[in-house]
């Protein structure tokens, strides 16, 4: 039997009779009943004996009435099933009021968020550590057993790494080329010194921009590539299933990726560097009439055994932070598939402030030694 409400109104007084199963399959009409019934200083009186049946959202039903009109109402008929109902009803409602809390004063809300922050970076930093300690081990481990140097795996990613991003690291050194001697040209022309723009041209490149703006791009390009890659065989269960394989996920997917990345480096490094003296070259010639011939005359007359090596030493280091930041991010991949794209962008994030520290680090270094 379908669930009904019976009002009868006599001198003052509203009795409401309700009749049927209080389930949830035929509880629309009752509830909107109730909701419109208007009751203006009549006592209420609600007769329940007649409710052959009850669950939940009955009660809910109810509760609610009662809680409109709890000063002029009165119930008669209730089953202790239905009263057991009503007060769990009752207790539900209260544990949902949850009060808002204060809102802080915005000093102590950033001092606490400031806080947090640097409590997470120094745990970061420590589980970095602790990767880095990690593959070390592992290194030393390769180099007491080279057989288990996996060299298939180590060309393919150096073909990825290295091979394939030839095209992206010349076409944007080249044209860093040729905007350094187009802005340093208009600027020594006042003196004129244009002559001079190979040397600005050729210290920027060879000493930092050059190797600064591969690893930049190498970050973005390829560690993003590592932390996805090792993120989503984290998320399908692909390095739990090599752990009871007793493989080592460092040995395995790490060091070659980390191996690729430090010998592809220096070779960018110098491609790069390469492509934007030739851009300056070009750039020369057009904007100041600068043959190749004097060109390279200048260049020989700047440069240095050590303004090149300044550059390319910094090479591996990049490519090992690069690496050690990628894997370590992709690792750190639990949850679901959205942890993949924040993972990546920490991974870039942070391998390219890493890498803008170490080449101010090395920068004092060599300036210190008068390199």
């Amino acid at each position: 039997m379908t669930a009904s409400v019976r009002v009868e109104k006599d001198k003052g007084l509203v009795r409401l009779i309700c009749q049927g199963e209080w389930r949830t399959l035929f509880l629309r009409d009752v509830d909107q009943i109730l909701r419109n019934l208007i009751i203006g200083s009549e006592k209420i009186i609600l007769d329940l004996k007649e409710i052959t049946q009850m669950d939940t959202a009955g009660a809910w039903v109810l509760h609610r009435f009662f809680q409109e009109h709890q000063d002029k109402i009165k119930v008669e008929g209730k089953t202790k099933a239905i009263e057991n109902l009503l007060k769990g009803a009752e207790k539900d409602i209260e544990c949902r009021k949850i009060e808002k809390a204060p809102r802080p004063f915005f000093i102590w809300s950033f001092l606490e968020e400031l806080g947090e922050k640097s409590t997470q970076v120094g745990r970061d930093t420590l589980s970095l550590l602790s990767f880095l300690g990690e593959i070390v081990v592992a290194m030393l481990r390769l180099a007491r057993w080279p057989s288990a140097f996996r060299l298939t795996s180590t060309v393919y990613h150096l073909q990825q790494v290295g091979l394939r991003a030839l095209p992206i690291v010349g076409l944007i050194s080249f044209l860093i080329g040729v905007v350094l001697v187009y802005q340093g040209a208009n600027q020594l022309k006042r003196f004129g010194a244009e002559v001079f723009t190979v040397d600005l041209l050729a210290v920027s490149v060879l000493r930092e921009i050059g190797i600064l703006l591969t690893s930049i791009v190498v970050a973005g390009r390829s560690g993003s590539a590592f932390t996805a890659q090792i993120g989503y065989m984290q998320l399908n269960q692909e390095i739990d299933a090599m752990r009871v394989m007793s493989l080592d996920p460092v040995m395995y997917l790490v060091l070659p990726r980390m191996i690729a990345l430090m010998v592809a480096l220096p070779f960018l490094g110098f491609f790069s560097d390469m492509m934007a003296l030739a851009g300056g070259a070009l750039m020369g010639r057009a904007l100041i009439g600068l043959t190749l011939e004097q060109f390279l005359v200048q260049l020989n007359l700047t440069i240095t055994p050590w303004t090149f090596w300044t550059g390319i030493i910094k090479a591996p280091v990049f490519a090992f932070v690069i690496g050690l930041v990628g894997c370590f991010e992709g690792l750190r991949v639990k949850g679901g598939a959205d942890t993949v794209g924040t993972q990546t962008t920490r991974a870039v994030v942070r391998s390219i402030f890493l890498v803008i520290v170490f080449d101010a680090a090395f920068s004092i270094f060599f300036s210190y030694v008068g390199v």
